[in-house]
């Protein structure tokens, strides 16, 4: 019987002497307690029980969370850390807390948080973010929060909100989102629709306001009057036909993104070549054709050359150009594309291909420039009767006449 009793007594030391020094460790209405609260800590200390449901680190100096930093407390129920200097939330720090009730990072300085991690958090009720240096919100960030009930993101520097964020919480009825730099254009308009025809309670809306633009600034979203937006849409076109011109060497291919939508949207260039991708941000060159000022590039003048006005032209076109070119045209409501395939249309040695054959007969009737299939090719006669290489192409002296007609 004394050796049970010894036995018990070092069992309850060693679990005494499992809470971390500088924090207190008990039991309370059911729940496991470890209050670490304002003990001036600079990192999540070690030595926690297993056991713990509920921790406290709230009122401390800690800087960051990091990957595993609650990995001793997998049964932790809520987790306290407001009121820190914590600026970035790494990923893995809170995705092994699956049983998660409760979550308040509020009054902190965090604008790096591992979004990601709250899939892992189904269990989560309640999520306090507020008053933190928050930006951006992915679309996908709550989609495993079905449980959620109360959700707190004011005074943040949200500037917008991509559509559908909230939809996936369907238990939601407590939603705070107040004192937000908001962009009152096109893509903001859809939470003003939701805010005014949902369920959830959403207190403060005379302080969900507009900060920019400067003629809307201070305007309640609730009030924003009806704008004119439109998702993008895009034409991609080629120089008409030009019968009877003489093509000479030095061919330009030339293509047009015809781009609507509004906000006006931002046009992108995606092109696949034999050598592999190349991807421009329209446009990179001037008026002159000569790479901007930031624009990296062999030479002053691109090999792909994408003016403002949504034209690419490649001079010089040969077989390491050929391939698709696709533009896409992206604003705050979606975006667009359209593709081209482009090819050489050259007769092979006792035969040709499917294209090639299409190509003569459409050459025979007259049609120097045509498309087959989105594919698009060209031909020119020459003297000897032999068929040069053919594609959608410019000659040099019609490269200003094409630009001009944009």
């Amino acid at each position: 019987m004394q050796e049970l009793r010894l036995l018990c007594l070092v069992v309850l030391v060693g679990l005494a002497r499992a809470c971390p020094e500088p924090c207190e460790c008990g039991e309370k209405y059911g729940f496991h307690i470890a209050d670490c609260a304002y003990r001036d800590l600079k990192a999540v200390p070690s030595g926690f029980p297993a056991n713990v449901t509920t921790l406290s680190l709230s009122a401390n100096q800690l800087s960051s969370l990091p990957g595993g930093a609650f990995r001793e407390v997998p049964r932790l129920q809520s987790l306290w850390l407001a009121h820190n200097e914590i600026r970035s939330v790494a990923a893995g720090a809170l995705a092994s807390l699956s049983q998660l009730k409760s979550l308040d990072l509020s009054h902190n300085l965090i604008s790096d948080f591992a979004w990601s991690d709250l899939h892992s958090l189904s269990a989560l009720q309640l999520l306090k973010m507020d008053s933190n240096e928050l930006t951006f919100i992915p679309r996908d960030a709550f989609r495993s929060l079905r449980a959620l009930r109360s959700l707190q993101l004011n005074h943040n520097r949200l500037h917008t909100l991509a559509e559908g964020t909230f939809a996936p919480l369907t238990a939601l009825s407590h939603l705070q989102i107040n004192d937000n730099p908001f962009d009152c254009t096109c893509g903001i308009v859809w939470f003003k629709t939701w805010a005014l025809t949902t369920a959830v309670s959403i207190p403060e809306q005379d302080n969900i306001t507009c900060t920019s633009p400067h003629v809307l600034k201070g305007t309640r979203l609730n009030r924003l009057l009806p704008l004119p937006c439109s998702a993008p849409s895009v034409q991609l076109t080629y120089q008409p036909s030009q019968d009877g011109a003489e093509l000479r060497p030095g061919f330009v291919l030339a293509l047009h993104c015809d781009v609507d939508g509004q906000p006006a949207p931002q046009l992108h260039w995606h092109i696949q070549t034999p050598g592999g991708t190349v991807e421009i941000a329209s446009p990179n060159v001037g008026a002159d054709g000569r790479a901007l000022p930031g624009v990296l590039a062999a030479s002053s003048r691109p090999r792909f050359q994408a003016f403002a006005n949504g034209s690419l032209l490649i001079p010089d076109f040969g077989k390491l150009e050929e391939g698709t070119y696709s533009c896409l045209a992206t604003n705050e409501l979606g975006s667009a594309e359209s593709s081209v395939n482009v090819a050489l249309a050259t007769p092979g040695e006792g035969g040709e291909d499917v294209l090639g054959r299409r190509f003569r007969g459409k050459a025979a009737e007259g049609k120097v420039c045509y498309t087959v299939d989105n594919e698009a090719a060209a031909t020119a006669e020459g003297v000897s009767g032999k068929q040069p290489p053919g594609l959608l192409l410019l000659g040099q002296s019609l490269l200003l006449l094409f630009l001009a007609s944009f």
